[in-house]
């Protein structure tokens, strides 16, 4: 253990970078991160998609686990684990709010029926509709759980209920019923001609 009372140079420097470049993104009600600031003509890219939100976090995460090892980190640890656990329980009430989607996706595997890739980054709501968006992306979706698993498997709290429970048990089997479908993947696109129909991904 590092018994300095000053936090080493390197994870101060790593620290203001997060701050700056990340945290100070995150919605103060949702936790949600934006994928941008810009709007333009291609869309709104203010919105949280959920891929990236996780794949953003994990600076966090890994810097929180940095800190763990300092005796006297300065409230550090504190502050960037809750900042993990507010973003993974942002995604979870966005997702949660669509569960009736998973219990019909295990049955059908329709493009329709899957979880929606991103969500309005202010109150966790959908942005676009079903079928205005391809929106199954099974590789965002697996991505959310295994980090889940492993920032759980670390120490942190993030699922506090039985209902949470009983909605990440089902994402698994939603994942379980879903790994031989075709969808958009990660480039969000489906197959490489870019007309939006969907495919076989190895990134899912």
């Amino acid at each position: 253990m590092n018994t300095s009372s000053t936090p080493p140079i390197r994870l101060d420097f790593y620290y203001q970078q997060i701050k700056t470049i990340i945290l100070a993104r995150q919605n103060p009600i949702t936790g949600l991160l934006p994928a941008s600031t810009a709007i333009t003509a291609h869309g709104d890219y203010t919105d949280a998609w959920v891929r990236d939100n996780v794949y953003s976090i994990l600076a966090v995460w890994g810097l929180a686990l940095a800190y763990r090892k300092l005796d006297h980190d300065h409230g550090r640890t504190y502050e960037l684990e809750h900042s993990v656990v507010k973003l993974m329980r942002g995604l979870l009430f966005a997702m949660m709010r669509q569960s009736h989607k998973v219990e019909k996706f295990k049955h059908t595997q329709s493009l329709l029926d899957g979880l929606h890739a991103k969500y309005n980054t202010a109150t966790g709501d959908i942005v676009v509709g079903d079928d205005e968006w391809g929106h199954l992306q099974l590789d965002a979706t697996s991505i959310f759980l295994l980090m889940l698993a492993q920032m759980t498997a670390s120490g942190l709290s993030i699922i506090f209920t039985l209902d949470e429970v009983n909605f990440v048990q089902n994402l698994v089997y939603y994942i379980g019923r879903a790994y031989r479908t075709p969808d958009f993947g990660i480039w969000e696109r489906g197959n490489k001609i870019n007309h939006g129909s969907a495919e076989l991904n190895a990134s899912s």
